[in-house]
């Protein structure tokens, strides 16, 4: 890998940048590996790195039916924050917050990480005590956080609609300075480009038509090129998990449905922080390159479909206009739809499943992104240990059958 640098920068513009190494390597598929990972997104990638870098496994292919990063990793509004209320949540996001401070320079590859803090706003006294619970929660948790009320937020975000006239007026909200927004594209190729670095094999345009289990045990996948044998196979493909859940021999606790999100024609600097309200139901940040990125909630159908229903993006402008009055004049430019898996409690599946040596990495619902670099990191171990990691053994599978759930669907705001 070629390292990046200031210095390379200078060197190779005087050959006009014509001479930079491709980010990763274009390979054909062994026979067989150590660990096969399904689903080059964010979360799979990041799999990879951590058990070549972690665990020293290097025979390691990452299957990708598309291109890396094409599926809910460029489709997403990449929020990132650690200010969930549960503890299991809560000190999986933190490690995962603490992770992405340290990303770039982990990767030698800029992911963009601007920690512009976030804004959970309350529209009703019900919302204000949830806040100062979830705030108080966060401090025992060592997370940051506070509550601010309706000037501060007037003085972080100065063109919110503060007044109190409106139908959801702000009483206040929950204020994670720590947290902010990501590039997600710049994610995937950071990750894909130190993974293969240290020897991964990334597979693109390689989708699993099926795997192949004997006596309970994992033996190989079968792809567009053949069967691949592997020791262990890690499935992290969100949306399609039950997909490949089905195709080993059992059923997942996962829905899969269209999520939606849109960005507007880029404008000057405007809002240099994050916004989110579950009470009008809309959140939005503002990109580098100056364009609005916009979303809310699920769809309420089933489906895998990458486009959604019109009634939820015109209730989603609905939500911002009311909270930024000036919005109303902004053009949208582009909308699209990623597949998200949610679970009955809104918290992921991690760890073992009833195939020995298949490891399933699903159920993040909407907020995935957030965690990609601790969701690799514990998976990782436990695909590498063939045991939980300690932060990932709440979120096993048994937990629906025990009862031992985490609530995290209304706690914590806005699940995204």
């Amino acid at each position: 890998m070629e390292k990046y640098s200031a210095f390379k920068l200078l060197k190779h513009s005087f050959s006009h940048h014509e001479n930079w190494k491709r980010v990763w390597r274009s390979v054909s598929p062994k026979k067989s590996y150590d660990v096969v990972v399904v689903g080059g997104g964010g979360h799979g990638l990041a799999t990879a790195y951590y058990l070549a870098k972690n665990h020293g496994i290097k025979n390691i292919a990452v299957l990708e039916k598309g291109f890396l990063g094409g599926g809910n990793t460029a489709r997403n509004t990449t929020i990132i924050r650690s200010n969930y209320l549960w503890d299991e949540a809560a000190q999986l996001y933190e490690l995962s917050l603490k992770l992405w401070e340290g990303l770039s320079r982990d990767l030698n590859y800029n992911v963009m990480f601007s920690q512009r803090g976030v804004l959970n706003l309350g529209h009703s006294l019900q919302d204000m005590r949830d806040i100062e619970r979830r705030v108080n929660a966060n401090r025992l948790n060592g997370i940051d956080g506070h509550v601010v009320f309706p000037d501060d937020i007037k003085k972080i975000a100065p063109l919110i609609n503060i007044s109190k006239d409106v139908r959801y007026p702000i009483l206040g909200a929950s204020y994670q300075p720590r947290g902010g927004t990501a590039r997600h594209d710049a994610v995937a190729w950071g990750y894909a480009r130190a993974a293969d670095a240290l020897g991964v094999d990334i597979l693109q345009h390689t989708p699993v038509t099926g795997i192949n289990c004997s006596e309970g045990k994992i033996k190989s996948v079968q792809t567009n090129h053949g069967e691949i044998f592997a020791k262990k196979v890690a499935c992290v493909v969100a949306g399609n998990s039950g997909v490949l859940a089905s195709m080993a021999g059992f059923k997942l606790p996962i829905e899969s449905r269209p999520l939606q999100a849109l960005v507007s024609e880029p404008l000057k600097p405007c809002l240099d922080t994050v916004v989110m309200s579950n009470a009008v139901h809309g959140y939005v940040s503002q990109s580098n390159k100056g364009d609005l990125v916009i979303g809310a909630g699920v769809d309420s159908y089933n489906g895998y479909g990458q486009r959604g229903s019109f009634h939820i993006i015109e209730h989603t402008l609905q939500a911002i206009c009311e909270l930024f009055p000036s919005f109303s004049r902004v053009q949208m430019n582009r909308q699209w739809g990623g597949v998200v898996d949610t679970t009955p409690d809104a918290c992921p599946i991690i760890g073992l499943t009833p195939i020995k040596n298949l490891y399933m990495n699903c159920g993040w619902g909407t907020g995935g992104f957030k965690a990609t670099p601790g969701s690799g990191y514990v998976f990782a171990d436990t695909v590498a240990n063939g045991t939980p990691h300690k932060l990932a053994a709440p979120f096993s599978i048994e937990r629906f059958y025990t009862g031992a759930l985490i609530d995290e669907h209304g706690a914590a705001g806005v699940a995204h």
